[in-house]
C-alpha cells in the first residue's frame, strides 16, 4: 500500500539503506549532507521532494510522475473554488461617513467673490 507508514523505501543516496516511509524525509535530509558527490547527481522532482532521480532522467520522471495528477488537480480545484468565491462574494463596503455639506459651503463662500 502507497500510504502505509511502516513500508519500507530504498534511500537514493545509499542503496543498501532501507528506511519506514514515515521516517524518508528525514533520512532524506541526514543522507544528502552525508553524500554530497551523489546529492549533486540527484535532482528533485518538482511534485515530489521524496522523488530524487539522475538529472538526466529528471524530464522522463516528470512525464511519468504518479503525483503530478494530484498537484494539477489541486490547481484545477482551486481556481474552479476562487472562481466560485468570486462570483458568490457579497461586497460589505460601506462608505464612511461624509462631513462635508456642499450647499451651506456655498452659502458661506458667496460674500466673496470669484476669482480666477
Amino acid at each position: 500500500d502507497v500510504l502505509d507508514p511502516e513500508r519500507l523505501i530504498q534511500c537514493p543516496y545509499n542503496k543498501h539503506h532501507r528506511i519506514r516511509a514515515c521516517r524518508f524525509p528525514y533520512h532524506l535530509v541526514k543522507c544528502r549532507k552525508s553524500y554530497p558527490e551523489v546529492a549533486k547527481e540527484l535532482a528533485t522532482c518538482p511534485f515530489n521532494a521524496r522523488h530524487l532521480v539522475p538529472q538526466a532522467d529528471l524530464s522522463d520522471h516528470i512525464t511519468k510522475c504518479n503525483d503530478k495528477g494530484f498537484i494539477e488537480q489541486d490547481i484545477v480545484n482551486q481556481s474552479s473554488g476562487f472562481q466560485r468565491e468570486q462570483m458568490n462574494a457579497v461586497s460589505t463596503w460601506q462608505a464612511p461617513p461624509c462631513e462635508e455639506d456642499w450647499e451651506t459651503e456655498l452659502l458661506e463662500q458667496s460674500d466673496s467673490p470669484f476669482v480666477w
